[in-house]
């Protein structure tokens, strides 16, 4: 074949192409369980994260499958069991994983009255924890997290938070334990009971009947997105939170 001919370069970019892709198909496959792995794995510790316990993943040292087996170990013995709920509060199912399988992100794209969200039970020396998903919309890009609550219903007992995309050092500060460390201990109801959810405003300002934390200084627009996210994503567990307080006999613990 003449390889000075057009057809010549037109017939090898095609059986390149083809190549490449055939290459770039068959190794995706390949890696295809591990990614889902990791996944899976970054699903357990973010779900870990939300409790205020002194075995912080993130702080484990060591090669990546000590980081891996330490992860799955806090995530077996914690997370004790899972309900999958809907906005009405209804249990759709009882088994942990079934709540594990849920993707918030897609649910959140769905009509309210469709949503079926994941809880997680937590035991935290002797104590029962309740792990709700969150996601929201920050600066730049998607933000998402989890909220521990004591046994109260009402208490936030550890909070946990990530984004895509919010600015260095600015709004992505609220993946930071700084940030997140200082919503432990505030309620989510008012004094009637009612759910208020946990204000976020810039220093001086005052929240009326709500506990409030402290906006990041240079990150106000992605502080107020995390108010946002946390009132919009709780808000849709309210009824079920509400029938477990009074199966429970009320607030106090």
């Amino acid at each position: 074949m003449d390889t000075n001919k057009n057809s010549y370069t037109l017939i090898y970019t095609i059986v390149m192409v083809v190549i490449i892709a055939f290459m770039l198909s068959f190794v995706s496959n390949a890696l295809r369980d591990r990614q889902i792995a990791n996944v899976e794995l970054d699903q357990k510790r973010q779900i870990i994260n939300a409790l205020n316990t002194p075995t912080h993943p993130l702080n484990i040292t060591g090669n990546a499958a000590a980081r891996r087996d330490r992860i799955e170990y806090l995530y077996k013995t914690l997370i004790t069991g899972g309900l999958v709920v809907n906005a009405n509060g209804e249990i759709l199912s009882e088994l942990k994983e079934d709540a594990f399988e849920i993707n918030i992100a897609q649910e959140m794209s769905r009509p309210m009255s469709e949503r079926r969200l994941p809880v997680f039970i937590a035991n935290v020396n002797g104590q029962t924890k309740y792990i709700l998903a969150l996601r929201g919309s920050g600066l730049w890009g998607p933000i998402w997290g989890h909220i521990a609550l004591n046994e109260d219903l009402n208490t936030i007992f550890g909070a946990f938070f990530g984004h895509a995309a919010e600015t260095p050092g600015l709004g992505s500060q609220i993946a930071e334990d700084d940030f997140q460390n200082e919503f432990i201990g505030k309620p989510i109801r008012n004094a009637r009971g009612e759910f208020v959810s946990v204000a976020v405003l810039k220093a001086g300002s005052r929240a009326d009947g709500r506990a409030q934390v402290d906006a990041l200084t240079g990150g106000t627009i992605t502080s107020k997105s995390v108010g946002a996210m946390l009132f919009d994503s709780m808000s849709q567990y309210d009824n079920f939170l509400q029938q477990r307080i009074l199966t429970k006999g009320g607030t106090e613990e």
